[in-house]
């Protein structure tokens, strides 16, 4: 069983920017797909970015230009770098990893952008 911890979420300014953390149970090289997802209240869950084994990062037309997936392989964690925050970024944003035979998701991490 692959565990998945989040952290990194909180309350920051319009224009502030915050850095999201997964940190995988699971040695990184294994996944072949790694995404952020987010969740807004009374919404569906919708891909903000995504990195594959093969190819370029997707970014959602939302995300482009200002948030950042990456991924850590000697701390098996992914990051998505977050900047210019806009209060429509207010989300539970949630990690997702994927094997062949496996589709993991992280706990969740609340980020609120907001004077």
């Amino acid at each position: 069983q692959v565990q998945l911890v989040e952290s990194g979420g909180g309350l920051v300014q319009p224009g502030g920017s915050l850095r999201l953390s997964c940190a995988s149970s699971r040695n990184m090289f294994s996944f072949n797909y790694l995404a952020w997802y987010r969740q807004a209240p009374g919404e569906q869950r919708e891909l903000v970015a995504r990195r594959e084994r093969f190819g370029s990062p997707y970014y959602s037309d939302s995300a482009k230009g200002r948030f950042t997936i990456s991924r850590d392989n000697a701390k098996n964690t992914v990051y998505l770098q977050m900047n210019s925050l806009k209060p429509e970024d207010t989300a539970v944003y949630y990690c997702n990893l994927r094997v062949i035979r496996g589709n993991y998701w992280g706990q969740g991490t609340q980020v609120t952008v907001s004077s």
